[in-house]
């Protein structure tokens, strides 16, 4: 069984026992999260939502916040002297997903 739901902007087809990274979430280690837009369960039972399932949910643990790579960021004009270097680090949350609820 799998479902597809969407968290930070972005669809994610998630199953049971797997780990996901999804935008920062107000979640520490160790606490229940609970997805309630759930666009998609498939498996013997497949269900589609307008926009969502109604009553399907996908609960998980968080596993860890963490910061990806960093990323440069140049910006350039040429024959003017602006040169502008910056960084960033994308923070994520690592959520192992353990139950889908359809």
């Amino acid at each position: 069984m799998y479902a597809i739901i969407e968290t930070g902007g972005k669809q994610l087809k998630v199953e049971e026992g797997q780990e996901i990274f999804v935008e920062k979430l107000d979640a520490e280690a160790d606490d229940q999260v609970t997805f309630d837009n759930v666009v998609f369960v498939g498996g013997d039972d497949v269900k589609v939502g307008s926009p969502y399932v109604e009553g399907a949910t996908v609960t998980g643990k968080v596993a860890k916040n963490g910061k990806n790579k960093k990323i440069i960021v140049y910006k350039f004009k040429r024959r003017k002297g602006y040169r502008k270097k910056m960084g960033h680090r994308q923070p994520y949350t690592k959520v192992v997903v353990e139950n889908i609820n359809a």
